[in-house]
């Protein structure tokens, strides 16, 4: 039987370690207390995008790439801190909490990650790999009504990204997508709680229309990617591969 290659040697089939060059920290308003910037050596990318949009494929095939090139990684995403997790999966169970309360149990559970997994990250050198961040949770809020202006001081605490890539997939091809994995839709994701239409499936196509609209707007503000991601998995993971390349280079 073959034995796999070594790490070292799978480093090299991955091509030359890319050493990241030193980012100019800052945060999109008040910031966390007491962080040194300078010393938040890693670097933070973000891959948003709807379910079906083929985002956490796209992260795990980062992910093994980055390790393989000899990056160590961490990886957070929505509804990961073990502080509020279990207690906001509970209430969107029930569809119990007013929209303002289940924006901020989101943004608790963002602090959490940022205060405890993303900023030591970086400090340690890692490549923190976002599986969605502050984007999806305002894009959603401002579908909802939520105060924009609100939501920017709410996320002020948020680190800006070195690099962010939103998957960009029409609403009928995320309905084939995640029709095909899981034979239903989800309620959250259809937006069946803002009576757009009594049936699901019109509600997905009408709510996705509008979280895209509001990915546009955001875009406008705060400057991130927008990938094709109707392409195949292969072509939109070259793209990003050397999109990142650039990120750690400085080029």
């Amino acid at each position: 039987m073959k034995k796999p290659p070594s790490k070292r040697k799978q480093m090299l089939l991955n091509g030359p370690i890319l050493v990241p060059r030193p980012s100019q920290r800052r945060f999109y308003g008040h910031g966390i207390p007491n962080v040194d910037r300078n010393r938040l050596g890693g670097k933070l990318i973000v891959v948003e995008g709807a379910d079906g949009s083929g985002r956490s494929t796209q992260i795990t095939r980062l992910r093994e790439w980055l390790e393989g090139c000899g990056h160590a990684t961490v990886q957070v995403g929505l509804k990961g801190s073990t502080l509020v997790s279990e207690e906001l999966d509970q209430a969107q169970k029930g569809n119990i909490l007013s929209h303002t309360t289940l924006s901020l149990f989101y943004a608790t559970d963002f602090a959490d990650q940022l205060e405890n997994t993303i900023l030591p990250g970086l400090k340690a050198g890692f490549m923190v790999l976002a599986d969605r961040y502050i984007y999806t949770l305002m894009a959603r809020d401002l579908v909802r009504g939520m105060n924009e202006a609100w939501l920017k001081n709410v996320y002020g605490i948020a680190l800006i990204p070195d690099a962010v890539f939103y998957l960009n997939v029409s609403p009928e091809q995320l309905v084939q997508r995640n029709f095909a994995k899981t034979h239903a839709l989800d309620y959250w994701e259809s937006g069946m709680d803002l009576g757009l239409s009594r049936e699901m499936f019109d509600s997905f196509l009408k709510y996705q229309a509008l979280m895209a609209h509001q990915f546009q707007r955001l875009q406008s503000i705060y400057g991130f990617q927008i990938i094709d991601g109707n392409r195949s998995p292969d072509e939109i993971s070259t793209e990003l591969k050397r999109k990142i390349e650039t990120v750690l280079t400085g080029k």
